[in-house]
């Protein structure tokens, strides 16, 4: 069992990064990406992802409040989870949440490192992201729901634990032929998205068109 869950974690490792990375590589070259820690980290924080993810775009079209609590799925090195804990201030926090737990222990050294008080690291389940229940704002995933096995269940827990005129912000690449992103087949395109999370209690509530490769939806619950 333990090593079943090491090659999940792996498989879903792996994937996170060919979907963030700005390069494109094969399956093998991915996992000697992987087995190389630097190599995997600078790759997540290739500033050539700036270019096509506009982070500052991404947060600032958010309208974040000072104060909020914001839970980063797939939070990796901490790509978008430092950014956003400028945007919710000292009085806000973010979560990021991780299945990895190198991800987990390199941005507990961030935090560290640039006394980010707010930001809390969550190791959390494959189909959990073990959050109390009315404890967030918003859930921000980006280049990760594809890649979320039990996606029902998550969506069951996620709505447990939003505030009341709570958020879910799903960024995602389309699926069509693309110069980066994930393979083909483990896209979901954006109307498959909308129908999946309408059907489990959420409406599309917002909409961003200006990222030039994934699509930018905010829901919140019915």
């Amino acid at each position: 069992m333990k090593l079943l869950l090491s090659f999940l974690s792996l498989v879903l490792v792996s994937v996170s990064v060919h979907a963030q990375d700005a390069a494109k590589r094969d399956p093998h070259q991915m996992h000697e990406l992987h087995n190389d820690p630097k190599s995997y980290i600078g790759a997540l924080e290739d500033p050539k992802r700036d270019a096509y993810q506009k982070p500052h775009e991404v947060l600032t079209a958010l309208n974040i409040k000072p104060g909020e609590t914001i839970a980063d799925i797939g939070a990796g090195s901490g790509y978008f989870s430092l950014k956003l804990a400028h945007f919710v201030g000292d009085k806000g926090k973010v979560y990021a949440v991780d299945v990895s737990p190198d991800m987990v222990r390199y941005l507990n050294r961030r935090i560290r490192e640039t006394k980010a008080s707010n930001v809390v690291t969550v190791l959390a389940d494959n189909d959990d992201p073990l959050l109390a229940d009315r404890s967030v704002n918003r859930f921000f995933i980006c280049d990760v729901w594809h890649h979320v096995e039990n996606q029902t269940k998550y969506l069951s827990s996620m709505k447990k634990m939003l505030k009341p005129g709570g958020e879910v912000v799903m960024i995602d690449f389309h699926k069509k032929e693309l110069p980066l992103g994930p393979p083909m087949q483990m896209r979901i395109a954006r109307e498959d998205v909308i129908k999946q999370l309408e059907a489990n209690g959420f409406k599309l509530s917002k909409e961003h068109t200006f990222l030039p490769y994934q699509y930018f939806l905010v829901f919140t619950a019915k």
